[in-house]
């Protein structure tokens, strides 16, 4: 099992809600996430322990986020088909993905992983400049993963991830 695959399993990501997180409006507010979190870390400054609830109301936010709202109607949607590539990616150890897919979306990994590190390392200091290049840095290699993942859902032939299902075929969408 990915990596991956153990984050989506730790927040209950199931097909429902795998079905809901590819509407676009999920995925575009999901984006404020990262920012809810540093302003929610940072405002421990300003009202000290009444950070923490905000930073919990954040985090509740992030699990919420992928199942408030309806599966999207179309697959057109530049977020709709990222989301949908990430559920591939996700399976990449079932379902094989072309081998030019296999590099860059585990470097843009990495690139947001460190620049989470700079910007947690920012937040513990309270210094705004690695946390807001921290910030920066992950959300546009997260920016550039979903990019990447719409690229490997049209190299996949549009395919959603999801897994096999048995009974009658489902109306095309």
């Amino acid at each position: 099992m990915t990596l991956e695959r153990h984050i989506a399993h730790a927040f209950a990501m199931d097909d429902a809600a795998w079905a809901r997180h590819a509407n676009p409006w999920s995925g575009w507010t999901r984006l404020a996430t990262l920012p809810m979190l540093a302003l929610a870390a940072w405002s421990r400054d300003w009202i000290g322990w009444w950070a923490l609830p905000a930073f919990l109301l954040a985090l509740a936010w992030t699990w919420a986020n992928p199942r408030l709202f309806p599966p999207p109607r179309r697959h057109d949607a530049w977020m709709t088909q990222g989301v949908l590539g990430e559920r591939l990616w996700l399976a990449r150890d079932h379902v094989p993905v072309p081998p030019w897919h296999r590099l860059v979306p585990n470097l843009l990994s990495l690139a947001g992983a460190l620049g989470l590190v700079v910007m947690v390392w920012g937040l513990a200091v309270l210094a705004l400049w690695p946390t807001l290049l921290g910030m920066a840095v992950a959300c546009l290699a997260k920016l550039w993963f979903i990019d990447r993942m719409v690229w490997l859902h049209r190299d996949m032939g549009g395919r959603t991830g999801e897994p096999p299902r048995s009974g009658p075929p489902l109306p095309p969408r």
